[in-house]
C-alpha cells in the first residue's frame, strides 16, 4: 500500500515546515489528489490517522480535495473534465483532446494557527 509512504511523506514535509517556521501551529494539511493519480483517499486517509496517532501531529487535519481527469480541445482550446470516458469536446465535438490533468499529486496548501507555536530541538518538533 503505497499510501502510507505518502502520508510518510506528508509527515516529513511537516516536519521541515515547522522547522522553517516555527512560530505557529500546523492545523490542516491539504493534498490533491487526481483521479488518475493511482491513490485511494479513504486509504491515504486511514494511513495518515496510523502514522501521526501518539505523535505531536495528532491533530492535524489531513484534507483531501479530488480532482477529475481534464482534457483540453486543440480545436477550440476549452478545457474539459472527462465524463464516463468520453474525451471529445462536448462544446464543437473534436475527438482530438489532449490531456490536461487528473494525474497530480500534490501538498496543496498548509494552515497555519499562529497562537500555538513549537519548540523545535534535537528530539524533533513539539507543541511549546
Amino acid at each position: 500500500m503505497h499510501e502510507m509512504s505518502i502520508a510518510n511523506s506528508v509527515l516529513e514535509a511537516l516536519e521541515k515546515e515547522a522547522r522553517r517556521f516555527p512560530q505557529g501551529r500546523i492545523a490542516k494539511v491539504g493534498l490533491r489528489v487526481g483521479e488518475l493519480a493511482g491513490v485511494d483517499p479513504g486509504a491515504l486517509s486511514f494511513c495518515w490517522e496510523a502514522v501521526v496517532r501518539g505523535t505531536n501531529w495528532e491533530a492535524v487535519e489531513l484534507e483531501i480535495e479530488y480532482s477529475p481527469r481534464r482534457h483540453r480541445c486543440e480545436r477550440c482550446a476549452r478545457e474539459f473534465v472527462v465524463k464516463d470516458f468520453d474525451i471529445a469536446c462536448p462544446d464543437c465535438g473534436e475527438a482530438h483532446t489532449v490531456f490536461a490533468g487528473g494525474d497530480e499529486l500534490d501538498l496543496a496548501f498548509l494552515e497555519v494557527d499562529e497562537d500555538e507555536p513549537y519548540r523545535v530541538g534535537k528530539e524533533g518538533v513539539e507543541r511549546k
